[in-house]
């Protein structure tokens, strides 16, 4: 516990110190713990710490930890992964957001699967790659994918998030991002979320605008050996 405790506190001191560095307010920026393979009570131990946005890549450990700690009801799951539309009903049921909407399709299964009357948030994923077998939309199809996905009566647009590509630097393809946020909000004029940034690359998405950091292994710590 002291350890995750320090971890933590490293990482927001330093994403505090690259908000004034970029002349941003420091609690404009969310910090979503990504828990992908770690325990339930792992989350449990980031809630006692005050951590109340946690995320996963995979619908069946989502589903799982959410039902484990779902008497932490102030605890917000955000799903960062990519997205089948088989699973979309499991998604919605335990996710509040939904990073990775990135095709019509998936839009689509996730609206009919809001049959609760609420409305869930999400985020249109682009790719900032020139492979199209990367997740998220391209950047040409972006405004269309906005329309459509802003006519599904129980999503929410409230932003974009993207994945820095391997073969560049983080920055160049974050400010390439920042100009698609631009685009997104001539669609959707309050669709501000920036969800961008992880362990390696956080501080030049805090400069290009991020308002969501997706961290893991800074936070806590490596990932268990799976067999």
């Amino acid at each position: 516990m002291d350890d995750l405790r320090s971890r933590l506190a490293a990482v927001d001191a330093r994403i505090a110190d690259a908000a004034r560095a970029a002349g941003r307010d420091p609690s404009s920026i969310t910090r979503i713990v990504v828990t992908k393979f770690h325990p339930a009570t792992l989350v449990a131990d980031l809630h006692r710490l005050g951590v109340r946005d946690v995320g996963e890549n995979r619908q069946q450990e989502l589903t799982a930890k959410s039902a484990q700690l779902s008497a932490l009801t102030d605890l917000r799951w955000h799903f960062i992964g990519q997205a089948q539309t088989k699973k979309a009903r499991a998604i919605r049921t335990a996710a509040g957001v939904v990073h990775s909407v990135d095709r019509a399709r998936l839009a689509d299964a996730l609206e009919a699967a809001g049959t609760d009357g609420g409305v869930l948030d999400v985020l249109l994923q682009v790719n900032l790659t020139a492979d199209p077998d990367r997740g998220g939309v391209a950047p040409e199809e972006l405004e269309r994918l906005a329309e459509h996905v802003a006519g599904c009566r129980t999503l929410r647009v409230r932003g974009i998030m993207a994945v820095a590509p391997l073969d560049e630097p983080a920055a160049p393809a974050f400010a390439r991002l920042a100009g698609y946020a631009r685009r997104l909000r001539a669609v959707v004029p309050d669709a501000d979320w920036i969800s961008a940034g992880m362990t390696a690359d956080f501080v030049e998405a805090i400069a290009a605008g991020a308002t969501h950091l997706r961290i893991g292994s800074a936070i806590t710590g490596p990932r268990p050996v799976r067999i």
